[in-house]
């Protein structure tokens, strides 16, 4: 995962995009301005389209 990723928060589907990784955390501004550190095994990365 890296920054400007575009996650998925695997329990509850809030979206957000990570903004600062730091070794298996990753920083992450949520669709409702909040932000937290979560491990990287709760997040799922949402690819893009073409």
């Amino acid at each position: 995962m890296k920054v400007g990723d575009h996650v998925v928060y695997a329990h509850d589907g809030t979206k957000g995009t990570i903004v600062e990784v730091e070794g298996n955390l990753c920083h992450v501004i949520w669709e409702d301005h909040f932000s937290s550190w979560e491990h990287e095994e709760r997040l799922i990365v949402q690819e893009a389209y073409p």
